[in-house]
């Protein structure tokens, strides 16, 4: 059973005119940039932190810090995933503490992946605030949570998968609805 792409929701220029809007939208909420840091969830939300921290340090003028975090043993699925689940490093080298987080992710589904973070973020301290920004908000939420920042908004049915490609990860920026072949 293979998968096949339905159509293309975004492109190149798409996505990185998203970036750019996102950017603006979080320096405007956050009143500048102090005190502002964002934290990527392994693996594209990592590059899309970096991506928006470039972004923010144009308008800003200011250098932003980026961490990495790797949610592996705080999801709730652990024992459906693997038997020996592979985790990635966690990369923060700054303290959360008093901090504005912004953590970022590629794809909003069922609102899991944010729960486990926001867990894995209250380990290292207690930030000021937690925002969450998305380049894809798809519905389907099993948990209240929403994003902040939103690149694009996508209505989906459970069968289909949004699939984002990122030049660092998959060598081209692409983010496509893709369907099971049965």
């Amino acid at each position: 059973m293979g998968l096949k792409e339905k159509t293309v929701i975004m492109g190149e220029s798409e996505i990185k005119r998203s970036l750019v809007r996102m950017a603006h939208e979080i320096v405007e909420r956050n009143k500048g940039v102090q005190d502002l840091v964002l934290i990527g969830i392994r693996t594209r939300g990592v590059y899309l932190a970096l991506r928006l921290a470039e972004e923010i340090q144009k308008i800003e003028n200011k250098e932003i810090p980026v961490g990495t975090l790797d949610i592996t043993l705080y999801r709730d699925d652990l024992s459906l995933v693997a038997r020996q689940p592979l985790v990635l490093k966690t990369e923060i080298p700054f303290d959360v503490a008093q901090k504005k987080v912004v953590l970022v992710d590629d794809v909003l589904y069922t609102g899991r992946t944010v729960r486990a973070a926001l867990d894995a973020i209250m380990d290292l301290g207690r930030p000021l605030m937690i925002q969450l920004a998305v380049l894809i908000d798809r519905g389907h939420r099993e948990l209240p949570i929403r994003a902040d920042y939103i690149g694009k908004n996508i209505p989906t049915s459970k069968k289909e998968i949004v699939k984002v490609q990122l030049k660092e990860v998959d060598n081209l920026d692409k983010v496509g609805l893709v369907v099971k072949n049965t």
